[in-house]
């Protein structure tokens, strides 16, 4: 589990053989809160991407996030979470521009917050919500880390500065395209706490 495989097969349809199977060696294997992070970006991959789906930024995204959760523990785990969720909405399709706002592509007003809504993209906060949105210049600065040659880590480091703000929507967007109201993986959390 969570570790690099080169994999061969043939056939056809469901049912296929193995040819050739091979670990890539990789980093220890993450314990506690941070494999059930590793179990998590596993279903994430599984819901939002298509079967036999080869895009090379996401994996090379959840191989880094994977590579943090080996290494790190506690509250250093959720700006990994959180770069990995961005990269993974961004080329499953699912992110707008966080450059402007998603109805009217009207650039954003400094100063101004701005909330992710699932069915609406990026929207201005009524006046005076503060919980759950960010400003302008934090979401330009998300938009411009995940144009990045290494998109995770440009958005590793931005997204840290974020996270109370971030991870409510992030978590509202993800359940809406997974098509869910819970994650499995996120259930497990809560029960086990």
């Amino acid at each position: 589990p969570l570790q690099q495989l080169h994999v061969s097969w043939t056939g056809d349809g469901e049912v296929r053989t193995l040819k050739f199977a091979q670990w890539h060696g990789g980093h220890v294997m993450p314990t506690g809160d941070a494999l059930l992070s590793g179990y998590y970006l596993n279903e994430l991959l599984i819901r939002l991407l298509a079967r036999e789906d080869t895009n090379v930024p996401v994996f090379d995204a959840y191989a880094a996030a994977m590579l943090v959760l080996a290494t790190v523990h506690g509250e250093a785990l959720e700006p990994a979470l959180r770069a990995f969720e961005l990269v993974l909405l961004r080329e499953a399709g699912h992110l707008p521009a966080l450059d402007a706002q998603t109805l009217t592509m009207a650039p954003l007003v400094d100063g101004e917050r701005y909330s992710l809504v699932p069915e609406g993209g990026l929207v201005r906060a009524r006046p005076g919500e503060t919980r759950g949105t960010l400003e302008a210049h934090e979401w330009r600065a998300l938009e411009e880390a995940l144009g990045q040659p290494a998109p995770f880590v440009a958005t590793l480091r931005v997204a840290a500065a974020m996270m109370a703000c971030l991870k409510p929507q992030l978590r509202a967007l993800l359940h809406y395209h997974c098509g869910v109201n819970q994650l499995r993986t996120r259930q497990l959390m809560m029960d086990l706490q």
